[in-house]
Parts: structure tokens; sequence; C-alpha cells
């Protein structure tokens, strides 16, 4: 088993709760996506701030490119790692 996790960077927390709500039924996620906050660099202000939706993907079923084109359609990202 690998240790895999797909980090989903989103623009708000609507797009963010949305993305983990559909990932089960899109990809069939085990696990429950862990929707968090992530403030950027100096910024205080909620408004400034990206959302991230972090599955964990053990035996790597989810492919990159489909999370990509699934992620796109909330204005976001997968970030590689």
């Amino acid at each position: 088993m690998s240790d895999v996790r797909h980090v989903l960077v989103l623009p708000d927390r609507e797009a963010a709760e949305e993305v983990a709500q559909a990932l089960g039924e899109r990809f069939g996620a085990d696990d429950e996506p862990r929707v968090i906050r992530d403030a950027l660099a100096g910024e205080d202000d909620a408004e400034d701030a990206q959302w991230l939706v972090v599955v964990e993907d053990p035996e790597a079923r989810m492919d990159g490119a489909a999370l990509d084109e699934f992620v796109a359609d909330w204005d976001g990202w997968r970030e590689a790692y």
C-alpha cells in the first residue's frame, strides 16, 4: 500500500465543501476528505484565504488528471507532490 495524498486548492469554503462531498460520489473516496482553511502568507483577512480539500488515497485509485479536471469545475487545482 502506498501513502498517496491529494491536496485540492479551492478559492472559498463553499467550493471546498462542495468538492469534499462530490469526491465520494465521483471517485468513491473511502475516507472523509478534510476541508482546511489555508491563510495566505501575511494575510489576516478571512477573504484572503484558500481552502484545501485533503483526501487520502492509500491505494492510489484516483487518477491525477481526472482530479485536475474535476476540481477545475470549481476554479480550483490539485497540488502536485
